[in-house]
């Protein structure tokens, strides 16, 4: 009777909702700062221009943030883990396309540059040729850094999301009545998020090594 708007919810009708009635309601459920996370998932999913990959990215790490508050009270009949576990394959996939374009730049880059060198080289301009290499490579490894440090915090983000899962589970067993069952992950996906951890800790150590 109270409500905002009525069902049936369109994302736009529950987004609304969730504003309006955020200090009365939802700010008792999980922590009252992810008003920030509903208005920009609001904000950016209704406006009138194109998405591109890095806000994107933004929409889905804010969704798993939601997702992840919300499955510390309840799993909702299996239904936020099951959006969790896609919204974590989109993550990955952006990752993978993105890195996959940066990769692309980074040859052709490379291999603009070894054009220029071998002109430069019969121009006998080694001062300029040093200038002009350093101009192309800076913004091309610049991208490449940020989407190598993009992919090293989802990596730790999801180990993290996945061992305090792991915690709230733990403790239900120890005290049923101190804490609400948690959305469960599987020790394949603990596994994994180790692996990826590890080998990510790998490539910081040999970056820090050259």
């Amino acid at each position: 009777q109270i409500l905002y708007l009525k069902p049936p919810w369109t994302l736009a009708n529950l987004l609304k909702c969730y504003k309006k009635h955020w200090m009365a309601v939802f700010g008792y459920v999980v922590p009252r700062s992810l008003l920030s996370t509903i208005e920009c998932l609001s904000k950016h999913l209704y406006a009138d221009k194109p998405f591109d990959s890095s806000t994107v990215s933004i929409l889905l790490q804010e969704s798993k943030k939601l997702l992840h508050a919300f499955s510390c009270r309840s799993d909702y009949n299996g239904v936020l883990p099951q959006a969790y576990s896609e919204v974590t394959k989109l993550c990955e996939t952006l990752g993978e396309v993105r890195a996959a374009l940066v990769e692309q730049d980074l040859s052709e880059d490379i291999m603009v540059l070894s054009e220029n060198a071998a002109c430069e080289k019969m121009e006998a301009t080694v001062p300029n040729l040093q200038s002009t290499e350093e101009k192309e490579l800076h913004p091309s490894f610049h991208v490449a850094q940020e989407s190598r440090h993009q992919e090293i915090w989802s990596v730790l983000e999801g180990v993290w999301n996945t061992m305090n899962l792991y915690s709230v589970e733990l403790f239900q067993k120890l005290e049923p009545s101190a804490v609400s069952v948690a959305a469960k992950a599987s020790f394949e996906e603990a596994f994994l998020g180790l692996q990826k951890l590890l080998a990510a800790v790998k490539d910081i150590h040999e970056g820090i090594g050259r």
